[in-house]
């Protein structure tokens, strides 16, 4: 069994408080992740051991990926455990403040791949990169617009 790994970054011009709220609403996932729609299935989505499940795809054609919360550290850091049939691995995001209330928002997955899969990566690892970056350039217009339509949600949750 191989791994693979993918990380984007990007910068957001919100408080990290913001983008955590944004990046942790799971279902609104789907306004930035491309062909991503995310649920809570266990537990309220906001701390270790809640799960949520995740169909990516398009037209319905697609699969699913099924995640545990392993680490939840607001505003700052969120992983996963990806326990799907298909996706395996683990995956998440850090948050970094930045000068002048902006933030730099860091996705990255970690997969394990089975032979086949190891062999496949290198045909579609430049598509789910093209693909993460593109929602991370939504994702960060989205925190704007978050940040406007949930003032209460987005304050208060700084835990360092």
């Amino acid at each position: 069994m191989g791994t693979a790994e993918v990380r984007q970054s990007v910068q957001v011009q919100e408080a990290a408080e913001v983008v955590w709220a944004a990046a942790t609403d799971w279902s609104r996932q789907r306004e930035w992740m491309l062909g991503t729609e995310v649920h809570v299935t266990s537990g309220d989505g906001a701390g270790p051991g809640a799960e949520l499940i995740a169909f990516t795809g398009l037209g319905g054609i697609g699969f699913l990926d099924s995640m545990e919360i392993t680490e939840w550290a607001p505003p700052l850091r969120c992983v996963v455990r990806h326990r799907g049939t298909l996706v395996r691995g683990t995956g998440g995001f850090h948050i970094v403040r930045s000068a002048a209330d902006g933030s730099t928002f860091m996705w990255w997955e970690r997969f394990e791949l089975p032979a086949v899969g190891s062999a496949v990566w290198p045909l579609v690892r430049p598509g789910v990169s093209w693909g993460l970056r593109t929602s991370l350039t939504r994702f960060a217009k989205f925190c704007h617009r978050y940040r406007r339509d949930h003032p209460a949600r987005s304050e208060g949750t700084a835990e360092e």
